[in-house]
């Protein structure tokens, strides 16, 4: 029976400080989600959110460049070493709550007691050692809310960590498609500087002969100019553009491996939006400033607390003796209780308390920002991949006219049916549409990345995976 009244003492001494934890509970801010994004025609979850979505780009190169990322980006170790930060800090602030258990000891040596009390000069010697226990009780339950806000901060850093991941991605693959299409644009400034010293050769030539007045042969030199000065900007672009995605690889400047050109790179599936709602459970952004949210509650509650007072036990059990030679004799303990709390401090607390409410408000509108912002990166990645395919497919079969015009008017040219001007004319119309198509062909690519990226799905690592796959029992 002792036994069991032990228990109902601790239990009820537990519930009590329990009931006594002031500060605001927390209740999750109310959301109003629209029933269906504005570009999107379907309300299904998307299945393929929860894939390695980087694969169904089906380029191998691409995604070894981003294993090598998640295995070695400086950002991904820094965003590592915060988990584990945090996690300590988690076990820190719960160390307050119980009672700090030490040593101590004590050498003492004079003549001031004896003088003072007898006037004898007698020296006296003490010696004094001893554990102790100190625990200031979480009656208003101060470490109880700091504790909670560690564990929020916890989980804001895992989710930090979740979108630091995400992003460097995204960054990789989008930095991919951007080094191919500079790649694909050398190429095509190459292959037209060829064609145009041929054709200023051939209008020399003729200029020679006095078939063609010389105003054609400088109109020819311009175009092979203009077309020599675009190689060593794309060249420049490719160089730094590698050097670009080194870094985000955790590697020193240097060259990049491809897999497939640009052209030949695989138009990603449609993707299903999703149910909107789900986008406040699955972008780990939002669910960051959840947290912050959660974390600074807390805070009010461990502000509010300083307000009252607090309670302390003090005991220790030791030995004391004028030498040292300690026995049973020299046994010495004490206990005490103290309570400690402000009267009359110019409104500090009170003011603390205020200015933990003004963060919590400061974290509601971070938060209520960072869903918006979510909505609308979904929003204009929906519409972004529609567009783009319409544009590419326009920007497409300008390119063809633009190569047949371009081969008409050389042909009519060297009949003497045309000017030079109107072959001038249809070349660069070729160039430029070629430079752009190869553009259009990469925003399309990369509007996939930023609507993947905006969707906030994709399992991030094999574990995370596998986990999913195989969810504990009972679960």
């Amino acid at each position: 029976m002792k036994k069991y009244s032990i228990h109902l003492a601790v239990i009820l001494f537990i519930s009590v400080l329990a009931g006594c934890m002031v500060g605001p509970k927390y209740q999750k801010p109310v959301v109003q989600t629209p029933d269906h994004f504005n570009y999107s025609d379907t309300t299904v979850q998307d299945s393929a959110l929860n894939l390695e979505w980087w694969i169904l780009f089906q380029d191998p190169q691409l995604e070894s460049l981003i294993r090598t990322a998640l295995a070695e980006n400086r950002d991904v170790r820094l965003a590592a070493a915060r988990i584990e930060e945090a996690r300590a800090a988690v076990g820190y602030n719960r160390a307050d709550m119980w009672p700090v258990i030490g040593y101590e000891a004590n050498i003492q040596g004079g003549n001031l007691n004896p003088v003072l009390s007898t006037g004898s000069t007698t020296n006296h010697n003490t010696y004094y050692a001893a554990p102790f226990l100190s625990w200031e009780i979480d009656f208003w339950g101060k470490y109880r809310s700091a504790t909670e806000a560690a564990k929020a901060n916890l989980l804001a850093t895992e989710y930090g960590y979740r979108s630091v991941m995400i992003s460097l991605i995204a960054g990789v693959t989008s930095t991919y498609y951007q080094l191919l299409d500079f790649d694909n644009q050398l190429a095509i400034s190459r292959q037209t500087l060829e064609s145009r010293k041929e054709s200023t050769w051939i209008v020399r030539e003729r200029f020679n002969k006095g078939i063609v007045p010389e105003i054609d042969v400088n109109q020819a030199e311009i175009q092979e100019n203009i077309a020599a000065a675009y190689i060593p900007q794309y060249e420049r672009a490719v160089a730094q553009t590698e050097h670009a995605l080194s870094i985000l690889l955790g590697k020193m400047p240097g060259t990049i491996a491809r897999g497939l050109d640009l052209n030949s790179q695989p138009i990603p599936p449609d993707i299903p939006s999703g149910i909107p709602s789900e986008l406040l459970t699955r972008r780990p952004d939002i669910l960051y400033s959840e947290q912050a949210l959660v974390a600074q509650n807390a805070y009010i509650g461990v502000a509010q607390a300083v307000r009252f007072p607090s309670f302390n036990l003090t005991g220790l059990f030791g030995a004391a003796s004028p030498d040292l030679t300690f026995t049973a004799a020299s046994a010495a303990w004490s206990v005490s209780g103290g309570i400690l709390g402000p009267i009359f401090n110019f409104n500090k607390n009170k003011r603390r308390v205020e200015i933990e409410r003004q963060r919590y408000q400061e974290a509601l509108m971070d938060y209520d920002n960072t869903v918006l912002q979510a909505f609308r990166e979904v929003e204009d990645g929906l519409i972004s991949v529609s567009t783009y395919r319409t544009e590419l497919e326009a920007v497409n079969k300008q390119r063809k006219a633009a190569q047949n015009a371009a081969m008409l008017s050389r042909s009519r040219y060297d009949g003497g049916v045309t000017s030079y001007l109107e072959v001038l004319d249809s070349e660069r119309t070729l160039f430029d549409t070629e430079l752009n198509a190869s553009l259009t062909l990469r925003e399309l690519l990369n509007s996939y990345v930023s609507l993947y990226k905006a969707l906030g799905g994709g399992w991030i690592s094999r574990e995370e995976k596998a986990a999913v796959a195989n969810p504990p029992q009972g679960k």
